[in-house]
């Protein structure tokens, strides 16, 4: 039967659950038939019972709207015939539903039996790179508009354009991909594979002609990918030194802004690039830092004729650059930029790996879902990269099996490797300009034994902050219990769906008299083996929660250094004893698994391709036991003096969250040794200085024994004009009083200033402890109930779902900790005041501070000034180029610790940020400074 007729559906109710009395206040119900919408049919419904004030603020819908609205019973008659021989279509179908079906039910009638189709579902097969799939968040990122989100009949008209948008979107797509889509799609809960046929056996009664940018491989649809050839000029280009031949270029850009920072900061980088002497350069907010250097790197790269390397930390800045920064250097260049991104091997989808899952059929939902995704995906990625999608958690375990893992080179591998990403983006880079890499793959090939970089001689590191931190986590190795459990679950001797029995079903098909009696020692040390894991992380999870439990720690988060005092402590022994017991096994366990490899290799060639593929899968899986096994012993039994080892769990679920790390104490001989004795390198970021030195940063690289060049660039915004700093007079001294009393005057002066500001404040926090203390108590006082309170691991979503929502809302209240104090963005007016509730110290008893204080100490050096101290400033720094995101931005900055003005140290934080008025006020002169200023 093919589809045609759907009824688009949004209810809006008094609440989530229907079988507990929650009741529909609004039904909109669109029609759509023959791809058109031909009907709308939207009223008010009396559900019999108060609306809840959430609700009223979410919808807009009061009880004066619903009072003389008709009942449910009285509007069934109009609304039945509607939804005769249609199918259900609602974003969240479930949701709507669940209350037609339970109205309809108490109303005396039958209830719906026909196809439902989810709009969420669909657009998570079909839109596989949205950030969102809430309505509103989707049709506006798709340019719908969408004027009144949270009324029926505005919802439902989106929704079905929504729908009607995928369904055209279903038409263009090869029917190679549609077949494997519509037989994977019967896994999902809803009836989407009615719809994929329907458009199948339309397809089928025409000839099929492919879209130009497609191409079809081996039954795979595949977005056609070509290098781009890196573009030479013939005569030789030259750099615009002038500021007015800078300005004719960027004049080109829409809202260009003059910025004489910026065009200095093009300057310093260039001249460092051709005199090969390394520069550090920090460019206050709002310079445009990234087009500073951006330019004289494309200048650079097509006068040496190979690519600079950029150098970003973190992937929201790669994704910045790629899609604003590189398109402006794009239309303003008189010639063709080439640009690429590369990214470690298991970032890229393995084509090959893919191919063949789509030959299982015993899918969960996840799976499923994530290989339509996918399937989809491939008709639009050129790049094959992972962060472009958006994969639930169950995703992401389906990516570890067809993610790129290794240069095992099998038949099946082969025939796919004109196709493959991950060579794709490595040929690509060579004919680059500009390749943006990240930190840790930067340093990773510094480390490695063959290049995975292009050649190179300059690089510019952005977020120059983060690298030293960046590069000793690199550097580093852990026993991770997940990785373990990832391990046996894999190889999984005793099961038939396990590596070794599948590898040995194969060996059989070659070797008749093949020796079981070896195959059952394999299970019998495999079975020991689980055994002996199980119980030494049972150890090691007593161990952990016997020293632990005094630890304030990060939320539930707790860490353990483990000193050599530390291994003198009760049950470490028995720690050594149970490792030394894993260690042994999981040899054994390696060296027979590896002996069976070696008889069952001279097979090998006379195999089919997905037959290799399962011997080559064995084998990297090896070379992962066998990493295990080194950081095993090295972390356990042979610990280093320069290393920093400690655990680290969450006290909720120790399981999934254990692990033991080690990171040398510091990376600079490395970053020295491979970076700055054999590359030009630009550090740069707006936070490489403490009161106005570059000292501290230069150490921790290893700039410090180098010939450098180093530059301030201000930020262009009067921070003096435009910015208030207030220290409260009457909040007690944290160290002064108990801390659940500084936290109720913390809160009460909070909730005062967000009162006067109207929220539109951000309160950065040092601990998660102290955050949820405060958010609670804020919350439950009913003060605040108009407003959005937002906290980081309290409500849910990423950071970036959270600094939207804090947008999107007038009165909203973002709470923070750690990764908040920088990388988020809210200009204008979403954003006027910040709060700093204590100086961004790092906890003494933090594993990392606490060795780096004692090799500072034995360096005869004062830790809390050579370390401490800028490491804070630095922080703080960050934190505080929150407020002021533009140079029309006005704001205030509240700092609730007043160490900042009454410690010895206090100046050194004032002294790296720049001016501003800082006055101290009581509450009632803060709440009224407020008010006045915004």
């Amino acid at each position: 039967m093919t589809y045609t007729r759907f009824v688009v559906t949004d209810l809006e109710t008094t609440g989530h659950a229907a079988k507990g009395g929650d009741r529909i206040i609004q039904a909109s119900f669109v029609i759509i038939e023959n791809h058109q919408i031909i009907d709308q049919y939207t009223t008010f419904i009396n559900p019999e019972r108060s609306i809840p004030v959430f609700i009223e603020e979410l919808t807009g819908i009061h009880p004066e709207m619903v009072k003389d609205a008709p009942f449910f019973h009285e509007v069934a008659p109009k609304i039945l015939p509607l939804l005769e021989n249609a199918v259900f279509v609602a974003h969240n179908v479930q949701f709507d539903l669940q209350f037609l079906q339970a109205e309809l039910e108490e109303a005396g009638y039958l209830p719906f039996a026909g196809p439902s189709i989810d709009t969420v579902e669909l657009a998570r097969v079909l839109l596989p790179t949205s950030d969102s799939y809430k309505l509103f968040d989707l049709t506006t990122s798709l340019g719908f508009d969408h004027d009144r989100p949270h009324q029926a009949d505005s919802d439902a008209y989106v929704t079905a354009q929504l729908l009607l948008m995928m369904i055209d979107k279903l038409k263009t797509m090869p029917l190679v991909t549609l077949e494997k889509l519509a037989k994977i799609s019967t896994h999902l809960k809803s009836d989407i594979y009615l719809l994929i046929q329907s458009i199948i056996e339309d397809k089928q009664h025409n000839m099929e002609q492919l879209p130009e940018q497609i191409e079809v491989y081996r039954g795979l649809g595949l977005r056609k990918k070509t290098i781009q050839k890196r573009w030479i000029e013939k005569s030789q280009l030259s750099y615009p030194a002038s500021n007015e031949e800078k300005i004719q270029l960027l004049a080109q850009l829409p809202h260009f802004e003059r910025r004489d920072s910026q065009m200095d900061m093009m300057n310093q980088v260039y001249q460092s690039m051709q005199q090969s002497v390394h520069l550090a350069i920090e460019a206050g907010t709002g310079t445009g830092k990234s087009l500073g250097y951006l330019l004289p790197a494309v200048y650079r790269s097509k006068q040496i004729g190979e690519p600079v390397i950029v150098s970003t930390h973190t992937i929201v800045l790669q994704q910045q650059l790629l899609n604003k920064e590189i398109k402006q250097l794009q239309m303003m260049l008189p010639f063709p930029v080439s640009v690429t991104v590369l990214k470690g091997r298991s970032h890229y989808l393995d084509l090959f790996k893919f191919f063949q899952s789509l030959r299982e059929t015993k899918d969960n939902y996840d799976f499923a879902l994530a290989k339509m995704q996918i399937l989809t995906w491939l008709l639009e990625t050129e790049t094959g990269d992972v962060d472009e999608l958006n994969l639930s958690s169950g995703g992401w375990l389906f990516w570890n099996d067809v993610k790129q893992d290794g240069d095992y080179m099998n038949k099946g591998r082969k025939a796919w490797l004109d196709k493959d990403f991950y060579l794709f983006a490595k040929k690509q880079a060579k004919e680059a300009d500009l390749v943006i890499t990240n930190h840790s793959l930067l340093v990773a090939d510094l480390m490695a034994q063959s290049p995975l970089l292009p050649s190179y001689t300059n690089v510019i590191i952005d977020e120059a902050h983060h690298f030293e931190n960046a590069a000793r986590g690199r550097m580093g190795i852990s026993i991770d219990l997940s990785d373990f459990k990832y391990l046996v679950s894999k190889l999984a001797c005793d099961q038939s769906e396990g590596l070794f029995i599948q590898c040995e079903q194969l060996y059989e098909k070659f070797e008749a008299s093949v020796q079981n009696d070896k195959r059952e020692v394999i299970e019998r040390t495999f079975n020991e083996l689980l055994f002996e894991g199980e119980e030494w992380f049972k150890v090691l999870h007593t161990f952990f929660e016997q020293h632990t439990k005094k630890w304030s720690g990060n939320g539930h988060r707790r860490q353990l250094r483990l000193t050599e005092n530390v291994r003198q402590l009760k049950l470490w022994q028995a720690v050594e004893y149970g490792a030394e017991r894993l260690h042994e096994m999981m040899t054994t366990l390696s060296q027979l698994l590896q002996q069976r490899l070696t008889e069952i290799a001279p097979y090998r060639e006379q195999m089919a391709a997905k037959d290799q593929l399962k011997i080559d899968d064995l084998q990297a899986l090896m070379t992962q036991w066998e990493e295990f096994l080194f950081s095993l012993e090295r972390i356990i039994f042979r610990p280093e003096e320069d290393e920093v080892i400690w655990m680290e769990g969450d006290s909720r679920s120790f399981a999934n969250t254990f692990v033991i790390k080690s990171h040398p104490v510091s990376s600079g001989e490395l970053i020295k040794e491979k970076l700055l004795n054999q590359k030009h390198v630009v550090f740069t970021s707006a936070t490489l200085t403490v009161n106005r030195s570059f000292r501290f940063f230069a150490e921790e690289v290893g700039l410090a024994s180098q010939t450098y060049q180093q530059v301030m660039l201000p930020s262009p915004f009067d921070y003096q004009e435009n910015c208030r700093m207030i220290i409260p007079n009457d909040v007690p001294e944290i160290n002064e009083v108990k801390t659940d009393e500084y936290i109720e005057a913390l809160a009460s002066h909070l909730m005062a200033v967000a009162e006067a500001a109207k929220g539109r404040m951000l309160v950065l926090f040092t601990s998660y402890d102290m955050m949820k203390k405060t958010h609670d108590l804020m919350k439950d006082s009913g003060l605040l109930d108009e407003y959005v309170l937002l906290a980081q691991g309290i409500t849910n979503g990423s950071r970036a779902r959270l600094t939207r929502n804090f947008q999107k809302f007038d009165k909203a209240i973002l709470f923070g900790t750690n990764s908040f104090w920088e990388g988020i963005d809210i200009p204008g007016e979403d954003l006027s005041c910040l709060v700093i509730v204590r100086l961004p110290f790092s906890s003494p008893d933090e594993p990392f501070t606490q060795a780096k204080n004692e090799q500072y100490a034995k360096e005869g050096k004062n830790a809390f000034s050579a370390y401490s101290l800028p490491q804070a400033v630095l922080r703080f720094k960050q934190g505080f180029g929150r407020l002021i995101r533009s140079n029309r931005d006005r704001g205030i900055i509240i700092v609730f610790d007043r160490r900042i003005q009454t410690s010895v140290y206090g100046k050194t934080f004032l002294a790296s940020i720049p001016k501003v008025t800082v006055e101290e006020a009581s509450l009632s002169e803060t709440v009224s400074l407020v008010e006045n200023w915004l």
